[in-house]
């Protein structure tokens, strides 16, 4: 049985992230895609398009979405990349949009939940909110590459952090490559 998500789009930058997810998601699974408003400004400033893929597109104000309900099955949720606007709404509850109801339904019916955080330095508040969302059951991701695999190119770096994120969705890919250890 294919497997079913929801990818969620939101204002911070690194909107390359979600493009990639999804180019590899889409092949592999049914996505339900929600864009945020900023979201969709930041992709156009960033040169990222986010249309076009084999997916269940939803407006971010549609609280009534077949994603809004617990009823409605499906394997987990990504938000990426994730502005600290939505970690706040996410890690308190708040679930004024459908994003953020999308997330509350993953938390209350302990379905996987990622969040993929693009921003730095972090205040105090960022923290408590991550550790909120951690508690409530949520993974907190932090779009932080590695170079141990001496990445060329920025699709290189891109491809390692949605590698992680597909890894934590239970997604097979092969994108990157994976630590084999080193000769000290």
């Amino acid at each position: 049985m294919k497997k079913e998500f929801v990818v969620g789009v939101t204002g911070a930058s690194g909107v390359v992230y979600a493009r990639r997810l999804l180019e590899v998601l889409c092949e592999r699974a049914t996505v339900h895609i929600v864009i945020s408003d900023t979201a969709r400004q930041i992709a156009g400033i960033e040169g990222v398009n986010l249309e076009g893929f084999g997916a269940i597109y939803a407006e971010n104000s549609d609280l009534a979405a077949d994603i809004a309900s617990g009823s409605f099955r499906y394997d987990g949720m990504a938000i990426v990349p994730c502005s600290m606007k939505t970690l706040a709404a996410v890690s308190n509850g708040f679930a004024d949009n459908l994003i953020a109801r999308a997330a509350d339904v993953c938390l209350k019916e302990k379905r996987p939940l990622l969040l993929l955080l693009r921003e730095m330095p972090l205040s105090r508040i960022h923290l408590k909110n991550m550790l909120a969302a951690d508690d409530a059951g949520a993974t907190v991701m932090v779009a932080s590459p590695p170079f141990y695999q001496r990445p060329q190119t920025i699709d290189d770096l891109v491809d390692m952090v949605v590698a992680r994120v597909l890894d934590h969705m239970g997604v097979e890919h092969d994108l990157g490559t994976r630590w084999s250890g080193y000769d000290a």
